[in-house]
């Protein structure tokens, strides 16, 4: 039985280019994970649910081959009730329109409305659709005094094509709140850019914001250039911001 457990999981694994990086997104020790895909011992039961909610799948991994066990997809958009509403030219989101690879982002915080918020995803197409992925800040989460796990700190979003450009709504796992996420092609300064906004579906307060101008800057896949954007994310002042970022997110003027 360990040793079709540890099978499962290195068919799972064979997904993801970096096993490290893996463990590291699971919040599980590599040595420990070594040893379940060896066959060496089983996961907890907390850590086993950790895992099957990672992979898309359940706790037959113990017994029977991954192939067997893993979720058959939903497709829900395509349900018979929506059927018509969303239709292929709303799925289909072309790669001329939005390109897959890195994004950085920004934005103004949703908290405190001196600084902002540069980010990085990762938009990547499969089964048709075109998927948005990407994690918190760590100094982000830090100054909030949240967790900074990155199986809790993911964020996961779909991309759907709109008349003047596209949108995508995230969530974080199993959370009951997202944000919702516009953007049209910005052409006077750079090919690469979009401009937008975002939103966040929480009640009305006193103190922060709901929707903020968004900027989104194509990367493409080179490391250098993604790596140097990722030591970049957090929470910023307006300094830290390139100057067309600024001019696109008019921070002095009122979001309408």
């Amino acid at each position: 039985m360990r040793r079709v457990f540890g099978d499962n999981l290195k068919a799972l694994c064979a997904e993801y280019s970096s096993v490290s990086s893996l463990c590291r997104e699971l919040g599980i020790n590599r040595t420990q994970f070594n040893r379940y895909m060896s066959g060496e011992s089983f996961p907890r039961p907390d850590v086993l649910h950790r895992i099957c909610t990672f992979f898309d799948t359940d706790a037959r991994i113990l017994l029977e081959p991954v192939s067997q066990t893993r979720s058959a997809p939903e497709d829900l958009i395509s349900h018979p009730i929506l059927a018509g509403f969303f239709g292929s030219s709303t799925i289909h989101v072309s790669p001329e329109l939005f390109p897959s690879g890195f994004y950085r982002f920004a934005r103004k915080s949703f908290i405190d409305e001196n600084r902002f918020v540069m980010g990085l995803v990762l938009i990547k197409r499969a089964d048709g659709y075109t998927f948005l992925r990407g994690y918190e800040p760590r100094s982000a989460l830090r100054e909030q005094g949240l967790s900074t796990n990155a199986y809790f700190s993911e964020y996961r979003g779909i991309v759907m094509r709109q008349e003047e450009g596209i949108m995508a709504v995230v969530t974080h796992r199993d959370s009951l709140s997202c944000s919702f996420n516009f953007l049209t092609p910005e052409t006077a300064f750079q090919s690469n850019l979009w401009e937008g906004y975002a939103t966040r579906t929480v009640r009305e307060k006193v103190t922060g914001s709901r929707a903020a101008r968004m900027v989104y800057e194509h990367l493409g896949t080179r490391p250098a250039r993604v790596l140097k954007a990722a030591r970049e994310t957090g929470v910023v002042g307006a300094d830290k911001l390139p100057p067309f970022y600024m001019h696109l997110l008019r921070p002095g003027e009122p979001f309408r």
